[in-house]
């Protein structure tokens, strides 16, 4: 173990972890799905500020972007939606996320999609509403996403967008092991691979947290392929390359008292919690 990997895990000792939903599942407290239902209001609580409830789902026809296992999106099915489809990458959620559409009766108005958010199985103006809550930092090509949103929604239909930026004190996410925030400015990737599996292998789906996260790359070196770095900067960049109306743009400090410094240019890629945006075609 590199004299970098043993500092770094002495470090994290120094701070809790967040709770987190992989470590829930673990303790036998709550599944990643009813996690994720549980806090449906709290994916859409940025944009209530500018839009209401009615006007993002009711009798919307809605896509949910990286839907995970589908409590988010069964909760906007909740909610009044008259068709929600969720579309994931992780092909295992399907399972998960088809039992909790049938625990809360919801199936008739639920469908789960196993795909790339890049090439959408759809047609030209199919959605109303389209949420991408905590997923733009997750796409492998995110001007692509963006775009595939733009063709799929209906005229005035629009795209509601909320993410991390990358230097957001947990940006690396991969806190349901490191607590040490903003770790990946401190430390080097290969570290925190090496942190990252020593934390988790001995758990009952360590195995499946690092196949999750890490992957390697042509020449066999291992990678964070479950993230892409999105900056503030990087995503305005997209935005203007894009055909959207902005209706509505925010950038959430940290805390009240980080807001001077979330307002810096430089500074604030690390003190902003939240980007929030409301798109429109």
């Amino acid at each position: 173990m590199s004299v970098k990997t043993t500092l770094c895990k002495g470090l994290n000792k120094l701070f809790p972890l967040p709770v987190h939903p992989f470590n829930l599942k673990n303790e036998g407290l709550k599944t990643y799905g009813q996690w994720q239902f549980q806090r449906g209001e709290e994916t859409l609580r940025f944009y209530l500020e500018k839009a209401t409830k009615d006007e993002i789902l009711k009798d919307k026809v809605v896509l949910d972007i990286g839907c995970g296992a589908a409590g988010k999106t069964l909760y906007y099915a909740a909610q009044g939606a008259k068709k929600v489809y969720g579309i994931e990458v992780v092909e295992r959620y399907e399972e998960e996320a088809k039992a909790l559409a049938k625990e809360k009766g919801l199936e008739d108005r639920f469908q789960f999609i196993s795909g790339d958010a890049a090439k959408l199985p759809f047609q030209e103006n199919h959605f109303d509403t389209i949420i991408m809550n905590d997923a733009m930092e997750h796409v492998d090509k995110p001007l692509q996403v963006l775009n595939e949103c733009y063709r799929v929604l209906k005229p005035k239909g629009r795209l509601y967008v909320n993410f991390p930026p990358y230097y957001h004190p947990f940006g690396a996410h991969l806190s349901d092991a490191i607590g040490f925030p903003w770790v990946h400015l401190f430390f080097d990737d290969k570290t925190l691979i090496e942190v990252y599996k020593d934390k988790v292998k001995n758990l009952p789906d360590g195995e499946e947290r690092i196949n999750f996260r890490i992957a390697r790359d042509e020449n066999g070196n291992e990678y964070f392929s479950y993230i892409n770095g999105m900056t503030i900067k990087w995503f305005n960049e997209l935005l203007h390359k894009t055909n959207y109306k902005v209706v509505y743009y925010r950038e959430v400090p940290l805390r009240s008292f980080f807001t001077p410094l979330a307002k810096l240019p430089l500074l604030k890629e690390g003190f902003v919690k939240m980007v929030v945006g409301i798109l429109e075609k």
